[in-house]
């Protein structure tokens, strides 16, 4: 068996013979070269991959003219809003038309009037003026009053008379809004001498 020598050439004992049991060298401590190192229980950890360098961002910093909006809250005071206002204006208001038994129409313009006949005492006469009709003895002066009701979107009647009203047969209390339509049949006074036929257009 050759004996052991000192692989290092810095070592006093470089290529010198060792004792053979020796494992590395007295001098350098240089492992022989009948030694096998033994072998580290751990596996060698694997190669480390490059990665790629971290880009930095820059600080943004807003150009000079750009507005400084600050972002502290700035309590106000509550405003309600305004109630909203509802103005009805309708493209076209429907017509109300009264015609007599004899045929003859009665128009009224505007969304509100009387119903009457003209006398030399009255300074302004009714805007249904039923005169001239037979039986106009039995109409008052001022015998109902006529309007537009927007809640409803109908024409309205109300008994101002002392002869009364009949709506489709039934008398109408004095003073109250009676809703018409087209087609109703409308009596002043009694007897049935003085009707017209509804007609809403």
């Amino acid at each position: 068996m050759p004996a052991n020598r000192c692989p290092n050439p810095s070592c006093e004992y470089f290529n010198r013979a060792l004792p053979n049991n020796a494992k590395v060298c007295p001098w350098c401590s240089t492992p022989l070269g009948n030694v096998i190192p033994s072998t580290p229980s751990n596996p060698p950890n694997p190669p480390v991959q490059p990665q790629a360098p971290v880009q930095q961002q820059p600080n943004y910093q807003p150009p000079p003219d750009y507005p400084n909006y600050s972002t502290q809250y700035q309590q106000r005071e509550y405003t309600p809003p305004p109630p909203p206002t509802y103005n009805p204006t309708p493209s076209k208001l429907p017509v109300l038309k009264l015609i007599h038994s004899t045929g003859r129409e009665f128009h009224l313009v505007g969304e509100g009037g009387s119903i009457g006949r003209r006398s030399q005492s009255m300074p302004n006469p009714p805007e249904i003026d039923l005169t001239g009709i037979p039986q106009e003895g039995i109409v008052s002066r001022r015998h109902a009053r006529v309007f537009w009701d927007w809640s409803q979107n109908a024409y309205m009647i109300v008994d101002t008379s002392t002869n009364g009203i009949y709506l489709n047969g039934n008398l109408l209390n004095n003073g109250v809004s009676y809703r018409v339509i087209n087609g109703d049949s409308l009596q002043l006074g009694q007897d049935g001498l003085v009707t017209f036929t509804v007609s809403i257009t």
